[in-house]
């Protein structure tokens, strides 16, 4: 039989109902007793050496691994067993033994430092058991929410699929009027090509048909302007004065010139005046005339030369004499009468007659209107309207197919998820969670983690979606989250999300263990288990 020291404890054991009395060294667990055999030599648990059991708890440290001092501080790797009977037992390490600050709940740990410790096991394991069986409550509220979500997963899922094949199906139908509407919007298109340039072309065609005639009725003007004898003819004296029309850019228009200019002749009719003057003065000459809108009469017809037709054009001339002086001027504008007024303001078809400036062209707004474009006619605007319907067909059935094919890559997306063994994660897809304390947290599950000041600005990404990160056999607690905003000179932010059993799905708490890592917490009902059974108070586990 060993006699024990003051470092042997007796421990008594509850086994079926009876009671027997455990000796083995303080310090040692109940579960290790069988190691602390006295009536042999002691082993250190390293195997490295083997002393007398009166070398145990002798306050000197034999074994390497401080396996010979589970009661003492004598080895500063040693480790003190907290028997702490009704409440947890715990390991202390040796040097916080007779420290004089009690830390084992039953007080064991200060046996011969002279602090009285109190026995505060019971109190502690009463709270414990009763926070034990609030977390079990919690734990099977959440695995009655879990199996509910799991069974609306399970019907969600198949639907989702079901869903996905009559996208595919859609896509296929679509695709194929998308095809078939393409090749009706080219037929249209291509009619409506040739009807708009058909009838571009008979605009320009009108322009260029309204161009000649306003130009030939500026000839006849300017020709009736240089005729100042009346005689139908335009002589060498009645365009000497014109010396915009220099020839050699001396500022001198001599006869020579003035010869040349009438084609060498001294005088030409009106036939020879468009055909040959008129193309050489036409960009330099100068109306002498102070008002260009006011119209005058010509004999001459704007094609050339027959006296039946009168032209409009712009003079401030007397009808009775056709002569002009410019020192007359001011005569002549007192003289128009208000019948030249009303000629001026009126407006004739091209087929009757001609407004034709003298001098440079006005840009009067019936000229503007002259270059507008006229209307479509009804069948170009047929055509037009065709082409339109067709491409909005088209327009629609591409927005529709596109639609549709964004549907199918979220269906696909969705359904390769890992949301779990049995997609209990599956509720918390296309759904976000928010924290705020000095940052409003944002969690998009299997999405992404961002931050912004409560202040307002904007959002700071903490990561992506990557993977599930637990630990093996607990696969499903941790979400890896990476490849957010990169630091100023530092990594690229990541997050890792710890999921714990919950009622509710929320976000509890944001730390940064790390610089740019962040680690939250997320309580949900979809990691809750069926839960043990809530200890009795014990002697020890």
């Amino acid at each position: 039989m060993v006699v024990c020291t003051v470092l042997c404890v007796f421990v008594v054991a509850f086994t079926a109902g009876s009671s027997v009395e455990v000796q083995r060294p303080r310090g040692v667990s109940l579960t290790n007793h069988h190691i602390y055999d006295g009536s042999k030599p002691f082993m250190c648990l390293d195997r490295s050496k083997t002393i007398s059991f009166d070398r145990v708890n002798d306050d000197y440290c034999d074994c390497g691994d401080g396996s010979d001092e589970p009661g003492t501080s004598a080895c500063p790797n040693g480790k003190f067993h907290c028997t702490n009977t009704g409440y947890r037992p715990t390991y202390l390490p040796a040097s916080r033994v007779n420290d004089g600050i009690c830390d084992c709940c039953d007080g064991t740990d200060e046996y011969n430092s002279g602090t009285i410790c109190e026995n505060t096991c019971k109190e502690h394991g009463k709270k414990e058991r009763e926070h034990l069986r609030k977390m079990a409550e919690v734990s099977r509220e959440g695995l009655r929410i879990k199996e509910q979500l799991v069974q609306e997963a399970k019907k969600s899922k198949e639907g989702k699929k079901k869903k996905l094949d009559e996208l595919q199906e859609l896509k296929k139908s679509l695709h194929m009027e998308v095809e078939l509407l393409k090749t009706t919007k080219e037929t249209a298109e291509t009619l409506e090509k040739e009807a708009k340039e058909k009838h571009m072309k008979a605009w320009e065609e009108l322009k260029e048909v309204k161009r000649k005639e306003k130009d030939n009725a500026r000839a006849a003007a300017v020709f009736a302007e240089l005729d100042k004898d009346a005689d139908d003819l335009v002589s060498l004296s009645e365009i000497i004065s014109h010396s915009e029309l220099d020839q050699d850019g001396d500022g001198i228009f001599s006869e020579t010139e003035a010869q040349a200019v009438l084609g060498g002749s001294s005088r030409v009719d009106f036939t020879a005046f468009q055909d040959v003057l008129w193309v050489n003065i036409r960009e330099k000459y100068k109306s002498e005339i102070i008002e260009d809108d006011l119209p005058i009469e010509s004999k001459h017809e704007v094609d050339g030369g027959v006296q039946s037709k009168e032209v409009k054009v712009e003079t401030s001339l007397e009808e009775d004499d056709h002569s002009y002086d410019k020192d007359d001027d001011d005569d002549e504008e007192d003289d128009r009468d208000d019948g030249d007024r009303d000629d001026e303001e009126e407006e004739e078809d091209y087929e009757d007659s001609v407004k034709a400036p003298v001098g440079k062209p006005g840009t009067s707004s019936s000229a503007k209107d002259e270059e507008q474009m006229p209307d479509y006619d009804e069948e170009t605007q047929a055509v037009v309207n065709d082409a339109e319907d067709a491409r909005d067909k088209f327009k629609m059935a591409e927005k529709n197919l596109g639609e549709t094919e964004a549907d199918i890559r979220n269906l696909e997306k969705e359904l390769s998820l890992d949301l779990g063994p049995n997609d209990e994660f599956a509720y918390m897809y296309g759904n976000c969670y928010e924290l705020t304390n000095e940052y409003i947290y944002r969690f998009c599950p299997f999405d992404t983690v961002t931050q912004k000041p409560k202040q307002g600005g904007i959002d700071t990404n903490l990561g992506t979606w990557d993977s599930w990160a637990g630990p093996e056999g607990n696969k499903y607690s941790l979400m890896k989250y990476e490849g957010g905003t990169s630091c100023w000179q530092g990594p690229n932010r990541s997050t890792k999300i710890k999921l714990v059993c919950g009622k509710e799905t929320m976000l509890t708490s944001c730390t940064e263990p790390s610089r740019c890592e962040y680690l939250m917490e997320l309580q949900t009902p979809a990691l809750c288990e069926e839960p043990d059974n809530v200890p009795a108070e014990h002697d020890e586990l």
